[in-house]
């Protein structure tokens, strides 16, 4: 399984490659504007900036929702790195604008999934990554959980290359679950990555070790 951050603040992205586990990173227009980022050329820098953090997969979002628009915005983000992935929104012109990039060599995530039909049109058109967003399912009460679940079901049924990215990953059972699952990849915060380090039997049983220690140097 893949780790993506779902973020545009470079220190998190940083301790995320730092520890050694990252894979990749999604951003959107929302976490863009979290960080301050507005105005095209400095989007387009903050982009570049966070290529040349990491090793690749580097999800930048297309603002049209046209597919002309969608088109030049997408073309103009992937001259930005070889390491840019285009995020287009799942809409009529979005599946088209996919199909586009696909034959074009750009790789594509197609974004905002909340059913396997939609998922199913992704991998067709030949999007690099479809991303069902289970935590905003759970909040209407469907199981996004089972959504991850019938996609990989159905790509493993027909030999799609399209990954499966979970988003919208907000605790450490999502990640793990969807590992479970056979999710190609999850993005999420850095602090569901930095969970996954917690127990409290690692914490209990490293200070026993350490006191132990202590008491046979003091010998």
């Amino acid at each position: 399984m893949k780790f993506f951050i779902d973020t545009a603040n470079l220190d998190d992205i940083k301790q995320a490659y730092d520890l050694g586990v990252l894979d990749g990173v999604t951003t959107n227009p929302s976490l863009m504007a979290k960080e301050g980022i507005t105005g095209d050329a400095n989007v387009k820098a903050h982009y570049k900036a966070i290529c040349d953090i990491v090793d690749n997969n580097v999800s930048a979002e297309v603002i049209a929702t046209d597919f002309a628009g969608m088109v030049k915005e997408g073309e103009e983000l992937a001259k930005i790195d070889d390491k840019i992935v285009v995020k287009v929104p799942m809409i009529k012109d979005g599946v088209k604008a996919i199909k586009y990039f696909s034959d074009k060599g750009i790789r594509t995530n197609c974004t905002l999934v909340f059913s396997a039909g939609q998922a199913l049109l992704a991998a067709k058109a030949g999007a690099s990554y479809v991303s069902p967003f289970i935590g905003r399912l759970d909040d209407i009460s469907h199981d996004g959980l089972s959504l991850i679940e019938q996609i990989v079901q159905i790509y493993d049924n027909y030999g799609y290359e399209t990954e499966v990215l979970a988003a919208s990953v907000r605790h450490t059972m999502h990640l793990v679950q969807c590992a479970e699952i056979g999710a190609d990849v999850v993005t999420c915060p850095l602090k569901v990555i930095t969970s996954l380090l917690n127990h409290p039997l690692t914490d209990s049983g490293l200070a026993a070790f350490l006191a132990d220690h202590k008491k046979a140097s003091q010998k």
